[in-house]
């Protein structure tokens, strides 16, 4: 299964190259000029600077791997952070060529100030789950156990895409957590709650799958009332387009699909 995938990973990445750049040659943002050559041009090269929602993170990684395996003169260069970090981060005019978010609100931030380049792809879901450590000290059975006195949870601040679904599911169930402390990220909940830090974190389920047995997953049916969609697109200040475009189009392949799939991510 590892080779096919690996395979599958080659072929379509350099599909996406193929339909994305035009004999680009020591720059990514170079094209084919001139008379048509029956000769192979140079391979392409340059770098790609991804800037992606925390929870992306492993698998992000995965993909990046296998795009520049099969591209050896393409560097992914990535950033993870929450959304709304990111969005800052490009605001303020770090240099992004890509931009995946946690949710389509941080997404549709980034087109409002004209900084996408086209529009977004949607590539994948998520939603919520309750992370504990495997001992579960609190008890914790369900959501609404995160509200009980005495008991220590974690959440990700409101701006960040899985503190507006945490918003969102305290609004339908009628639940008000009181959390110990609100995270600039998920993968910073999740660090609380390995380290026992805290009773009980709210993660999402590829969170709790990627920890395997470092915490122990309690999903809960009210997750679906927030359903988070990721977006992808490419940075509208980008200077390395036709490579933001590839890298994005490993991401929606068929390949990148297989790695967000094994992870927990639904489609969108």
């Amino acid at each position: 299964m590892g080779i096919t995938r690996k395979n599958t990973a080659a072929l379509v990445a350099a599909g996406a190259l193929a339909a994305s750049l035009a004999g680009c040659s020591g720059s990514s943002t170079a094209s084919a000029t001139g008379p048509a050559s029956t000769s192979p041009g140079p391979s392409p090269s340059g770098t790609v600077t991804v800037f992606a929602a925390a929870s992306l993170k492993s698998t992000f990684t995965k993909i990046a791997s296998d795009f520049e395996a099969a591209n050896p003169g393409i560097k992914v260069t990535l950033n993870f952070a929450g959304s709304s970090d990111l969005v800052t981060q490009i605001t303020q005019g770090a240099p992004a060529d890509v931009f995946a978010s946690a949710d389509t609100k941080n997404m549709n931030k980034l087109a409002d100030a004209k900084l996408i380049d086209g529009t977004a792809t949607n590539f994948a879901t998520n939603v919520l789950a309750i992370a504990v450590p495997p001992s579960n000290p609190a008890s914790i059975a369900s959501f609404a156990d995160l509200a009980k006195p005495g008991v220590k949870v974690v959440v990700c601040a409101p701006q960040v895409p899985c503190g507006s679904a945490k918003v969102a599911i305290e609004k339908a169930t009628g639940t008000t957590l009181s959390p110990v402390s609100e995270e600039s990220s998920v993968t910073d909940v999740l660090g609380k709650v390995t380290s026992q830090a805290a009773d009980a974190g709210l993660v999402y389920v590829t969170d709790v799958k990627i920890a395997g047995d470092k915490v122990k997953g309690i999903p809960f049916p009210e997750s679906d009332k927030a359903v988070n969609t990721y977006p992808i697109a490419t940075v509208g200040v980008s200077k390395n387009k036709d490579l933001a475009k590839a890298f994005i189009a490993a991401v929606t392949g068929s390949a990148g699909k297989m790695v967000l799939s094994d992870a927990g991510f639904g489609t969108p």
